[in-house]
């Protein structure tokens, strides 16, 4: 099997992508969200759609 670390750099860059991408969805929708009856804040989604894209970013300019 062939290793290549430009797949999984390329594989996670886009997970965390569509990650940000629901993040920024929901903070654009505004629909609620509740986590066993608790409401979750909207503020945690844009800490999400930071850290996420973020992430993204990172992952794509770290391919070789």
């Amino acid at each position: 099997m062939d290793k290549n670390p430009n797949l999984a750099l390329t594989t996670a860059g886009i997970v965390f992508l569509v990650v940000a991408l629901l993040h920024l969805s929901r903070l654009i929708l505004k629909f609620e969200v509740a986590i066993n009856g608790q409401h979750v804040r909207l503020m945690w989604n844009a800490v999400g759609f930071a850290v996420a894209s973020g992430l993204s970013v990172w992952l794509f300019k770290s391919r070789v």
